[in-house]
């Protein structure tokens, strides 16, 4: 008996330290993983509604609604993704053979996203976004969500965990980032026909092209990355669910403890807020602030910083005040700051357009207001991953990818709920259509800054009230781990019939 409790208690550990899996190796792939969604949300964010609004004529309602349309389709298809990456088996585990599969899906996505057809009408140029923003979203999931979802099987650690999901978010990040330097600075440049680089549509193919060469070699180098550890991986649990009702109703208990709820529908507000600031930020950047795309890639620049200053302050501010804490905190202070520049610039107390010290005064708050938003992200997700345990001590059952499932959803809605909510921003605010800057009146201008600091405040203040209800601490998670381990001893102890014999 004393054998198998050694064996069971290496089992238990192998997450930490069997064959290298607590190595940084494997966290750095890992954390690569996550530059294809990175690449993939900038350009949904960013770069998306701008192109197929000002550059190609497509109305922002109809694109706002387009992309609306793909983000509810994601809401069915994620939770099943999840559920059928949990409940795979398969000689490469669970999770693998979905991130190998959807490479070269998402390459092609991607590359015909931004390289439509020519000469099509508003109704033809609406069905193509449609069609190619969901087929793009479909894939994106099939390897984002079992590719995510390695954390909570790689490490059982509380603090680990944030290590993980800080790397996981830096390369998200750097990849995003990298991708929208490349678009500002070396693809969408001016020429004589298009003085304003942002507006010049062969530019967006150019990108296209080379976001879908980085977002497939990130995805085959995270999967062969984390291929090693598949050996150590959990294992599905026998289920004897099989109808289609039984699989929602357990996807829907899963999802239903209040730590559960609390962090996802945070991070739904989170995501919102996020996806109004990227897709509204190029609009910002070139009508509000009057900037050339070298100055706007310079500013993207800065958020360079801020990816590592919340790679290397996050596990920091978790292990000091615990994650619920810290997320508040950061928070609280993300808040303060956003509105600052903008009514500041409105009551007149900051450098004017075309002013020296206009860039670096915007880096400053670029880089501050990120890195405190990448921050309150990586906790979020990090105290999602606590809820695997919990959930497995309530019903019995690991359920990572649906957990994750539903975290990438939230994600998504960074570009889905927050195109559209910028959509009717600008529609709202009567923002011209195919405007050059220094055509938009001081009005327009202004109602667009009061309505997207007005949004963004209020989602994240509704956040961290979600926030305040979840209950998982480090002790709660011990606990449940020391539960867990006390189940499994207790399943290995002969019962005494056998015994007998």
């Amino acid at each position: 008996m004393a054998n198998q409790r050694e064996t069971a208690s290496d089992v238990g550990d192998a997450p930490n330290v069997a064959k290298g899996r607590g190595s940084f190796r494997i966290k750095f792939f890992y954390g690569v993983g996550s530059i294809a969604f990175g690449v993939k949300d900038n350009g949904f964010s960013v770069l998306l509604l701008l192109f197929y609004n000002q550059v190609m004529g497509l109305d922002a309602r109809l694109a706002g609604l387009a992309i609306m349309i793909a983000l509810i389709l994601d809401a069915i298809a994620d939770p099943m993704i999840g559920y059928w990456s949990d409940n795979l088996s398969s000689r490469w585990g669970r999770r693998h053979p979905f991130m190998y599969g959807a490479a070269i899906p998402v390459a092609l996505g991607y590359l015909f996203l931004f390289s439509p057809p020519s000469g099509l009408s508003q109704e033809l140029l609406f069905a193509y976004l449609l069609g190619v923003s969901i087929a793009v979203r479909l894939f994106i999931a099939v390897y984002e969500i079992p590719s995510a979802a390695l954390v909570a099987e790689l490490t059982e650690s509380y603090d680990e965990r944030t290590s993980y999901l800080s790397f996981r978010y830096f390369f998200g990040w750097v990849g995003g980032l990298t991708m929208s330097m490349l678009a500002f600075g070396v693809f969408l440049q001016s020429t004589p026909d298009y003085p304003v680089g942002q507006l010049n549509p062969a530019g967006y193919s150019s990108y296209g092209v080379a976001a879908s060469i980085i977002m497939f070699v990130a995805i085959i180098a995270s999967s062969l990355g984390t291929h090693s550890a598949i050996p150590w991986l959990k294992s599905p649990q026998p289920r004897s669910t099989t109808s289609v009702g039984e699989v929602v109703r357990e996807i829907i208990q899963t999802l239903s403890s209040r730590s559960a709820l609390s962090v996802l529908i945070a991070g739904m507000l989170i995501a919102l807020s996020a996806g109004l600031t990227f897709a509204l930020l190029t609009y910002f950047y070139t009508y509000f602030w009057r900037l050339q795309p070298t100055e706007i890639s310079i500013l993207i620049s800065g958020s360079f910083i801020s990816a590592f200053l919340a790679l290397t302050l996050t596990p920091v501010l978790s292990r000091r005040f615990d994650k619920r804490g810290a997320a508040i905190g950061v928070a609280v202070v993300m808040i303060a700051l956003i509105p600052i520049p903008y009514f500041a610039r409105l009551a007149g107390y900051f450098p004017e357009n075309g002013s020296p010290a206009l860039l670096p005064t915007l880096m400053i708050f670029s880089v501050t207001i990120t890195t405190l938003t990448i921050i309150w992200s990586i906790l979020i997700a990090s105290m999602l991953a606590d809820v695997v345990e919990d959930n497995e001590v309530r019903t019995g059952k690991r359920a990572e990818g649906v957990f994750f499932a539903a975290n990438t959803f939230v994600a998504k809605c960074v570009s889905g709920l927050g195109v559209f909510g910028s959509a009717a921003i600008i529609t709202l605010t009567g923002f011209p259509q195919n405007a050059r800057p220094g055509d938009v009146s001081a009005d327009t201008l202004r109602d667009l800054a009061f309505s997207y600091v007005g949004a963004v405040v209020a989602l994240n203040v509704l956040a961290i009230v979600c926030v305040l209800t979840y209950r998982i601490s480090r002790s709660v998670h011990q606990a449940n781990l020391d539960k867990l381990a006390a189940l499994a001893d207790k399943a290995l102890v002969p019962s005494p019939v056998l015994s007998a014999n």
